[in-house]
């Protein structure tokens, strides 16, 4: 994917999956969560399963468990928001029942969960708790960062961030795909 400037000064983004150019912002996604990120291919290959919206991770004596869901990313100078594909950790018991419940288009429910991708521009970001609320029609499950929580990244998640960071997060992204 790249990004560039037409001269009327939209941006637009040529997409490593289908080949087209888009005028709208990416989602900034996240492929796995870090935790898996940082076995050695060997781990994954041996204690890992990971597909596009569910990852196990089987230790001896315990199973860490995760999702993929999204965060909205709200902008205080324009009206557009900057979408995330991330992954949060949940127990057992929340897992089961949103992997039960997957193919059901009228599951709603909440769930408690620990983000598990580290985004660049905040350092560790593993570890902030998460409200995960699932949605009707199958739409990955969005989350909530604890308002409470101290963190740079939950302070600009409920203040928001410029237009300006939200293109250069993308641009650093997108920088890191090619």
């Amino acid at each position: 994917m790249f990004w560039r400037k037409k001269k009327n000064k939209t941006t637009e983004f040529k997409c490593s999956q289908c080949g087209q150019a888009h005028s709208e912002w990416p989602a900034l996604a996240f492929k796995a969560p870090s935790n898996y990120h940082y076995l050695s291919e060997k781990q994954k290959s041996e204690i890992g399963k990971l597909d596009t919206d569910f990852c196990e991770i089987h230790h001896e004596d315990q199973i860490d468990r995760f999702i993929r869901v999204t965060l909205t990313q709200k902008l205080y100078d324009a009206c557009e928001t900057l979408e995330y594909g991330l992954w949060v950790s949940l127990s057992e018991k929340s897992y089961l029942d949103y992997q039960e419940n997957y193919d059901n288009s009228n599951h709603e429910t909440g769930y408690f969960g620990w983000l598990c991708s580290n985004i660049a521009q905040y350092g560790d970001t593993s570890s902030i708790p998460c409200d995960v609320m699932t949605k009707t029609g199958n739409d990955r499950p969005e989350i909530f960062p604890h308002q409470d929580f101290d963190h740079p990244f939950v302070k600009d998640y409920y203040a928001g961030i410029s237009k300006k960071e939200a293109e250069n997060r993308i641009d650093e992204m997108l920088k890191n795909i090619e």
